[in-house]
C-alpha cells in the first residue's frame, strides 16, 4: 500500500515542480526589490487582482486622444483604482489632476505629488474638515465641494484660521438625490455666499448625474444626462451672469464621457474607463446598444480552482471576502455561470465546455469596480503571462484609512 506521505513526495517531484521549484518567500523578495523577472501568473497567489497591461493602455489613450480631439477637459476619479501610480499615468496623458471620493484618496493623491486634486464629497465633521483645510494648506491648487451653507460657514472659518485661500465649488444636485444642493436661483444664492468669503475661492460648480452614467442605452442614457446635467449647466450660467467667474463645470462619467460636452460641461471626472467592468460593459455604446465597446476590460480577478468534486461545477478560492458576485464573469468563457459559495469560496458551474481541472487558474471580469479594488493589496501588472509591475493599492499598502 502506498502512503500518503509517498503519495505528497511523488506530487511534489512532479516534472513541473522539479523543473521550476517554488518558494514564495523568493517571489515576495523579488518583487520588493522590483525584479520580476521570470514571474508568471502562475507564480502570484490568489485571489489577486491582476491588470492586463496592453488593454489598460488601450483605454487610457482612448479616453486621452477623444478628450484632446473634442475640447474638454479630464479630471479622472481615483476611487475605481485607488493607486498612485495609475493617477500618474492619467496626468501624464493630459487629465488635470484627480478626482477623489474620499479625503484619505485625496491625501493619499496630494501626498504623492499630484496637483489639482478635487474633494468631490462634502467634507462634514470635525475630522473631515480640519483634514480638508489641511490639504489646502500643504497644496494651493486643491480643491474641495459643499452643497449646503452651514459647510460653507465651516470652512471659511476654517480656512482663516489656518490663514489659507480654499478652493471651493458648488455641489448642485444632478438627479443623484445622495448629494447636491438645489440648482437654479437657490444654486445662485449658494455659489454668492462662496464667493463673497474672504478665505474662500469659487471655483464653479459640480454636479453628478450617477442615475445617468449606468442608464443602459446610449441614446436613453444621453437624454437622462441632459435632464440632470442641464440644469447645474444652466445655473452655472446663472452665476456667469451675475458676474462671477465660473472656471470650471465638472461631472459625468465613463458612461457619459461623449456626451456631457455637448451639454455645457467644462471637465469630465471619469474613472472606470481605465478597467471597466461587467456593469459597465452591459450598457451599451453609441455604435452598439447592446455591448459597450468604447474602452476594453483589462483587469480581472485571478482564482485558482481548489475542489472538483461535483459534477458540472468547481470551487474557486474567491468569495464574499473577495466580493465575488454572480454578475461576475469568467474571462474566456461566457458560458460559465459564477456563483457565491460563501466568504473564501465561489462556486463556477458549466453545462457545456470542457470545464475546468483542480490547480487551475480562472479569470473573473469583476461587476464592481470601486468595492473590488477595495478589498485588495495591489494590482499584478502582466504582459501576457508575464508579471512586468506591481502597483499598491491604497488602504493595505497605502494610506491607512479609506
Amino acid at each position: 500500500m502506498i502512503s500518503r506521505r509517498h503519495l505528497l513526495a511523488s506530487a511534489l517531484a512532479a516534472p513541473a515542480f522539479a523543473a521550476r521549484p517554488f518558494r514564495y518567500a523568493d517571489i515576495e523578495a523579488k518583487i520588493a526589490k522590483r525584479d520580476f523577472t521570470g514571474i508568471t501568473k502562475e507564480d502570484l497567489p490568489t485571489p489577486a487582482m491582476v491588470v492586463d497591461l496592453a488593454a489598460f493602455e488601450r483605454n487610457l489613450k482612448a479616453m486621452a486622444s477623444y478628450t484632446k480631439a473634442n475640447g474638454i477637459d479630464l479630471r479622472a476619479h481615483c476611487k475605481i483604482h485607488k493607486s498612485t501610480h495609475i493617477a500618474k499615468r492619467q496626468v501624464a496623458l493630459g487629465s488635470l489632476g484627480i478626482t477623489c471620493a474620499t479625503v484619505a484618496e485625496a491625501e493619499l493623491m496630494v501626498g504623492a505629488g499630484i496637483p489639482h486634486v478635487l474633494y468631490s464629497s462634502q467634507a462634514a465633521g470635525k475630522n473631515k474638515i480640519a483634514r480638508t483645510i489641511a490639504l489646502a494648506a500643504k497644496d494651493p491648487t486643491f480643491m474641495c465641494v459643499a452643497d449646503d451653507p452651514l459647510t460653507v460657514d465651516l470652512l471659511d472659518e476654517a480656512a482663516g484660521a489656518a490663514k489659507i485661500k480654499l478652493n471651493l465649488l458648488a455641489d448642485l444636485h444632478a438627479g443623484l438625490t445622495r448629494a447636491g444642493h438645489a440648482t437654479g436661483a437657490p444654486g445662485l444664492a449658494l455659489a454668492q455666499n462662496i464667493d463673497r468669503r474672504k478665505n474662500l475661492k469659487f471655483m464653479g460648480v459640480m454636479g453628478y448625474s450617477g442615475t445617468a452614467s449606468h442608464t443602459k442605452g446610449w441614446e436613453a442614457r444621453r437624454a437622462k444626462s441632459i435632464t440632470d446635467v442641464k440644469p447645474v449647466v444652466d445655473t452655472a450660467e446663472l452665476c456667469r451672469k451675475a458676474g462671477m467667474n465660473v472656471a470650471m463645470i465638472t461631472g459625468g462619467s465613463t458612461g457619459t464621457y461623449n456626451i456631457d460636452k455637448e451639454i455645457g460641461l467644462t471637465e469630465l471626472q471619469a474613472g472606470s474607463y481605465v478597467f471597466m467592468d461587467t456593469l459597465y460593459m452591459t450598457v451599451g455604446g453609441k455604435s452598439d446598444p447592446a455591448l459597450y465597446t468604447d474602452f476594453v476590460p483589462s483587469m480581472a480577478v485571478m482564482t485558482t480552482v481548489i475542489s472538483q468534486n461535483h459534477k458540472g461545477q468547481v470551487t474557486i478560492d474567491a468569495g464574499n471576502k473577495a466580493m465575488l458576485k454572480p454578475t461576475d464573469r469568467v474571462v474566456g468563457r461566457p458560458e460559465v455561470i459564477v456563483e457565491n459559495q460563501g466568504a473564501e469560496y465561489g462556486i463556477l458551474k458549466w453545462t457545456e465546455g470542457n470545464g475546468f481541472k483542480l490547480g487551475e487558474r480562472a479569470e473573473l471580469y469583476c461587476s464592481n469596480l470601486d468595492t473590488s479594488t477595495n478589498v485588495y493589496d495591489r494590482y499584478y501588472v502582466c504582459e501576457g503571462d508575464k508579471l512586468v509591475d506591481v502597483w499598491p493599492i491604497m488602504g493595505r499598502a497605502g494610506a491607512l484609512q479609506r
